[in-house]
């Protein structure tokens, strides 16, 4: 309990980190804070016309909203990816991007990982923010649902928080674990519906002469629920299954504990290896 009375001690330095993450993301760019919003709206360009013009993929219609639009179906999909993915990313590179100052002076070093999270965070909201007005003119009445959003959102956001604390640690310690990382959120990317509806997904397989139930393999996945219930609440218009939120929220948590404790274990050592 110490250890989290400290870091509330600290909030105005998460606030200082936070800010200082968001005025570097963007320095000296001419377009700023734009890219926050051209950086998806061109990987949305290149999925549908890879997936819906020539692959002509049909998006499932939103039930009960009757929305049936490629471009906002990934949409829905693709900013919280874009999320999980900048924070997977930050992470890496927490401890050993600020190697001067954990070297220099003592602070709670996790709030390197959780300053990157949320100034990723102030982007994903912008970003969730446009997305609903495009709905909105499409005709889907979001702004009830949002609650609901922010709500998996969030628990997204502790999901992402417990990944980043081993990460940034493990790093550290072992350099390949970038690199093993990179490989790992491209099979990450097309193991979730994103770019691609879940029902295309087979029930069962064959291998070997085995049928193997590579659906509920892939439904095991906790992004795809994470997908899957945020677009359920916007594009669908409806609340995401309690048992799969329910699921989220036990993943949330035991990732969280688990790479605190790993965090914590090897947070000592931290200035003598970075």
């Amino acid at each position: 309990m110490s250890r989290v009375s400290e870091l509330v001690e600290r909030r105005e330095l998460l606030v200082h980190l936070t800010l200082r993450e968001l005025r570097s993301r963007y320095k000296k760019s001419v377009l700023g804070w734009t890219w926050s919003l051209l950086n998806p709206l061109a990987s949305v360009i290149i999925y549908w016309l890879v997936f819906s013009v020539f692959l002509e993929v049909e998006p499932p219609i939103g039930e009960p909203s009757g929305l049936q639009n490629f471009v906002l179906y990934l949409l829905c999909g693709l900013v919280l990816w874009n999320f999980f993915a900048g924070c997977v990313n930050l992470s890496l590179d927490a401890f050993l991007g600020n190697a001067n100052l954990i070297k220099k002076v003592y602070f709670p070093r996790e709030l390197l990982v959780v300053s990157g999270v949320a100034s990723l965070l102030v982007s994903l909201f912008i970003e969730v923010g446009v997305l609903s007005v495009i709905l909105l003119i499409a005709g889907n009445m979001v702004i009830p649902w949002l609650p609901v959003a922010i709500f998996q959102i969030a628990v997204l956001t502790v999901f992402v928080i417990g990944i980043g604390l081993f990460l940034s640690v493990a790093n550290v310690y072992f350099r390949d674990v970038k690199h093993f990382v990179a490989i790992a959120m491209q099979a990450l990317f097309y193991s979730a519906p994103i770019v691609y509806p879940i029902s295309v997904v087979p029930d069962e397989v064959d291998f070997l002469g085995r049928e193997i139930p590579i659906g509920e393999i892939y439904r095991l996945n906790p992004l795809v629920h994470f997908i899957e219930n945020f677009r359920a609440v916007l594009y669908d218009l409806r609340f995401p299954p309690l048992r799969s939120t329910l699921y989220l929220v036990a993943w949330a948590l035991v990732v969280l504990v688990l790479g605190w404790r790993f965090f914590t274990r090897h947070d000592g050592r931290l200035p003598e290896e970075v």
